[in-house]
């Protein structure tokens, strides 16, 4: 008889990755970073524990966006009072918040609760290339 194996959260080992944005396109790093914040590239994978390691993301101002989404895109915000709705375009957030671009864009890509807002808290994001983590010691991840 088989038995189902699911991971425990201290019996995972943590791990911290390193992915430099310049030129990458915003999507398909978003998509990668979450899966990686996920644990999904593990085989220990089990979707109720965080599984996933740790991700420094560097460069973010440097990231691209396909098509006209720099024009077309927008980011909303409400204050919560009547009228208090806020709109930015990408290449405005870009300019202003350049980490908050991609922090939201792997934000839609993890799950909606209380795992996915744990998970979200290992993602770093720099706009430059320096980083204060050199002493965990990252290891360079190509997308």
């Amino acid at each position: 008889m088989n038995k189902t194996y699911h991971a425990k959260p201290n019996e995972v080992p943590r791990e911290w990755v390193v992915v430099d944005l310049d030129g990458k396109t915003l999507g398909r790093a978003a998509c990668a970073i979450a899966t990686i914040l996920r644990g999904k590239n593990k085989p220990q994978f089990t979707p109720h524990v965080d599984t996933g390691d740790f991700v420094v993301a560097l460069n973010v101002d440097k990231v691209k966006l396909s098509g006209r989404k720099l024009d077309n895109k927008r980011y909303y915000r409400h204050s919560g009072y009547m009228g208090g709705i806020r709109s930015l375009t990408a290449s405005q957030m870009l300019a202003r918040k350049p980490g908050e671009v991609l922090r939201l864009a792997v934000k839609g890509m993890l799950p909606k609760n209380s795992l996915g807002r744990k998970l979200l808290r290992k993602l770093k994001v720099y706009a430059a290339a320096e980083h204060p983590h050199q002493a965990q010691q990252p290891k360079p991840l190509e997308i």
